[in-house]
């Protein structure tokens, strides 16, 4: 259970990080320095990887435990081959069932504060661009807001959350961007949240081969990956350059930014509902290299 929650935490974390990228292209545009914007955000994102690679060893310990706990309680030297034909075996699945779709709430969670703080973080790195200006150097810059309660003040004073009556302006105006994009962000957000935990489940599912399902997240994530890079981000892109160039008003890349928001949350509903399916998926073609 507690390893559980580690795990949680950990996909709260990442998606709520993965979600502030949102709010970097905002100030992004708002600075004119929409590079600089990124390069900074990568300092926050190696968190999110940090994160990732710590979650991932602990879910497919989750995994391992409940194949053990499966096999001695199905009575002790099963072949894992028969595993899925006992009882017991069958209530490990369930209970691994119930907890990864736990994990993946967690990252609805993450999702939700994300986008809430957008407004706030907008500001944080509008802040922390000016700053790191002035200082030329991230080190220097992490030093300065680190020991120094002034900084601290002023990259953080005047922070506020989203404000009802710009939230409905924001929703009232007319969108202003491709829906096929916004369609795309919510299935590669779906596959990207239950790409490792499907083939994670594949392989409690067909317990012989469960390295090669594990791997095969590796071509599930991939796909996802080829929708992000020759759809989702270059669109993303375009009208966040649109906007520094004076081609759009910052309200586009707002509007963007909410509607990404949405769909990504949409996004991990979406993973609640193919989970399953795609952990039999998975299976069946792990069977096939097998």
């Amino acid at each position: 259970m507690e390893r559980l929650l580690i795990v949680a935490v950990l996909t709260a974390v990442i998606h709520f990080i993965n979600t502030l990228i949102y709010a970097v292209r905002i100030s992004g545009v708002r600075t004119g320095r929409l590079a600089t914007a990124f390069s900074l955000f990568n300092v926050v994102f190696l968190l999110a990887s940090t994160a990732n690679s710590i979650q991932g060893f602990l879910l497919a310990s989750i995994v391992e435990q409940a194949i053990k706990t499966g096999q001695e309680l199905s009575g002790g030297m099963i072949p894992p081959g028969q595993l899925l034909h006992y009882p017991a075996y069958q209530v490990q699945l369930g209970l691994l069932d119930h907890n990864i779709r736990l994990v993946i709430l967690a990252a609805s969670l993450g999702t939700v504060v994300g986008a809430f703080l957008i407004p706030a973080f907008v500001n944080i790195f509008v802040r922390a661009i000016f700053l790191f200006e002035e200082t030329g150097s991230v080190p220097r810059m992490v030093g300065m807001v680190l020991f120094s309660p002034r900084r601290v003040f002023k990259l953080t004073g005047r922070l506020y959350l989203p404000r009802k009556k710009t939230f409905n302006l924001t929703v009232a105006k007319k969108i202003s961007i491709p829906k096929t994009f916004l369609f795309l962000n919510l299935i590669v957000s779906g596959i990207y949240t239950t790409g490792v935990l499907s083939a994670l489940y594949a392989g409690a599912l067909y317990p012989d081969f469960r390295t090669t399902a594990a791997s095969l997240s590796a071509v599930v994530n991939g796909v996802a990956t080829i929708l992000a890079a020759t759809v989702v981000e270059p669109t993303a892109a375009s009208i966040t350059d649109q906007a520094v160039r004076g081609d759009r008003s910052e309200n586009d890349v707002k509007q963007m930014a909410l509607y990404l928001a949405v769909t990504r949350l949409l996004g991990t509903f979406f993973a609640q509902l193919i989970f399953l399916p795609a952990a039999y998926l998975i299976k069946f073609a792990a069977s096939m290299f097998a």
